[in-house]
């Protein structure tokens, strides 16, 4: 693996050119085994990630939990070079059903309170609201994190799903170091306005979602069961004739990855590398055989013709499906 960096936009710390995600360790893919989530986030430091990405509701808790655990385990050197982003904001109840988002100033304090804590942190590296509160205006919640970082709780400020007039809005009202959201070869939503107006300010992209929870990584197959709890039981993209059209996208750019050597996930990592130096992919890796083969994306070159392969095998807009559930669509900036 080579090791690389990159910058979260002008304003944000510099870190690893691939990010690991951490919330499939606690939450909505099905049972995850605690100790290879530890060994994997350990293996992820060992290799030269940086950025381990979480959210303060993912298992209500219990993600910012194995995280700090990790953190306490890991040589002094590995946990160190850590930096931790962190979304709150969302409101849960004991059934783990969702109650929309709270993005008031106490509220903000009092959620960085409890991840503090969780973490076994003195600082959160990034902090963001996972999705809008649109009863409070994004001045309120931005402001709010921005006395947490003269406080020295927070480092950076980061926002999550949202759209180009709610970025300049709250990049007006404080230094904003990267947008978190969606991107991938079947999730390009941001490319119309979203993108430019990132790179107008300065503002970097952590992309979640490159492999589309798994549906373009070359493991999945439709005959696959999927446990109640896992999310992509109900996600559009995963159901009956959506799968089987989503499907043959990834046999398609099967063949490419076939001709130079690598694996469907790796092409698929590479392609998001490719977007831009203010683009950072965060990989979902539960465990250490997933995480080698997403570090290996940083090995694989793709010149102008294998883009323009990848772009005639998987088109923008080729996706069959939304990305979310219709119920959750209106939460998100790029809809």
């Amino acid at each position: 693996m080579t090791t690389q960096t990159r910058t979260l936009g002008t304003t944000g710390p510099q870190v690893s050119a691939l990010g690991l995600g951490c919330m499939g360790m606690s939450a909505l893919y099905g049972e995850a085994d605690r100790a290879e989530s530890v060994a994997t986030i350990h293996a992820a430091l060992e290799a030269g990630v940086t950025l381990l990405d979480t959210g303060d509701f993912y298992g209500m808790g219990h993600n910012e939990l194995l995280i700090g655990e990790a953190l306490r385990s890991a040589p002094a050197a590995r946990r160190e070079q850590a930096l931790v982003s962190v979304k709150f904001g969302a409101l849960r109840d004991p059934d783990g059903g969702w109650s929309g988002y709270d993005g008031r100033p106490a509220a903000v304090r009092n959620f960085a309170a409890h991840s503090l804590q969780r973490l076994g942190v003195d600082h959160i590296d990034v902090y963001r609201i996972a999705r809008l509160d649109p009863a409070v205006p994004i001045e309120e919640t931005v402001g709010a994190i921005a006395e947490l970082v003269e406080k020295g709780y927070v480092r950076h400020i980061g926002l999550s799903e949202v759209g180009a007039d709610t970025i300049r809005r709250a990049a007006a009202t404080a230094p904003i170091s990267d947008l978190q959201i969606e991107y991938s070869l079947i999730s390009r939503g941001i490319e119309g306005e979203i993108l430019p107006t990132t790179r107008e300010l300065g503002i970097g992209i952590t992309a979640y979602g490159v492999l589309s929870r798994g549906l373009i990584s070359g493991h999945f197959t439709p005959e696959r069961q999927l446990a109640a709890n896992d999310f992509r039981a109900i996600s559009p993209r995963f159901q009956g004739d959506n799968l089987r059209h989503n499907l043959n996208l990834v046999e398609a750019l099967r063949k490419i990855a076939e001709q130079k050597g690598v694996s469907v996930a790796q092409i698929a990592i590479a392609w998001v590398l490719s977007r831009g130096e203010d683009v950072v992919p965060l990989v979902g890796a539960r465990t250490r055989q997933r995480l080698t083969e997403s570090l290996g994306a940083l090995d694989v070159t793709l010149d102008a013709a294998d883009l323009t392969a990848i772009e005639q095998a998987v088109p923008a807009d080729a996706a069959a499906g939304d990305r979310y559930p219709a119920a959750q669509m209106s939460h998100l900036g790029t809809e």
